[in-house]
C-alpha cells in the first residue's frame, strides 16, 4: 500500500489558507492606490468606467489605447477582487461629486444665459 503526503499548504489562526495574490501590472503608491502600472489611470477609475457605463475590456482599450489589455484585465481582476471597497471608492466620489454640484451657485442656464447677453 503507498501512502500519499499531502502538501504544507499555510494556514491562518481559523484554518483558512493563505493566498498572496500578485497583479504584475498593478502597482500600489504610496498612498495605498492601486494605479495601473506607471501609467496615470488609478483602477478605480477604469472600474467605475466598467461598472457605471458597463463597459467590457474591450470597450475600455478602445477609450484608453495607451494601456495594454494585460494591463486592463489586470485592473479588473483587481477590481473584482477588492470588489466592496472599490464599489464603496466609487460611490462616495459619486456623492462627494453631486454635493459640489448642488453647492455651485452657478446653473447651466444662467451661464448659458450670461454667455448669450455677452455675444
Amino acid at each position: 500500500m503507498r501512502l500519499f503526503r499531502k502538501p504544507w499548504i499555510p494556514m491562518d489562526t481559523r484554518g483558512n489558507m493563505d493566498t498572496i495574490v500578485a497583479y504584475p501590472h498593478i502597482d500600489i503608491d504610496e498612498r495605498g492606490v492601486a494605479r495601473i502600472g506607471k501609467t496615470r489611470y488609478k483602477v478605480v477609475q477604469l472600474a467605475a468606467e466598467h461598472y457605471h457605463h458597463g463597459w467590457t475590456a474591450e470597450e475600455l482599450l478602445r477609450q484608453h489605447p495607451d494601456l495594454s489589455p494585460e494591463q486592463v484585465y489586470a485592473a479588473l481582476a483587481y477590481f473584482y477582487d477588492h470588489f466592496d471597497r472599490l464599489l464603496a471608492q466609487i460611490d462616495a466620489a459619486a456623492e462627494a461629486a453631486e454635493t459640489r454640484r448642488l453647492r455651485q451657485p452657478w446653473s447651466r442656464d444662467l451661464l448659458l444665459g450670461r454667455r448669450q447677453k455677452a455675444q
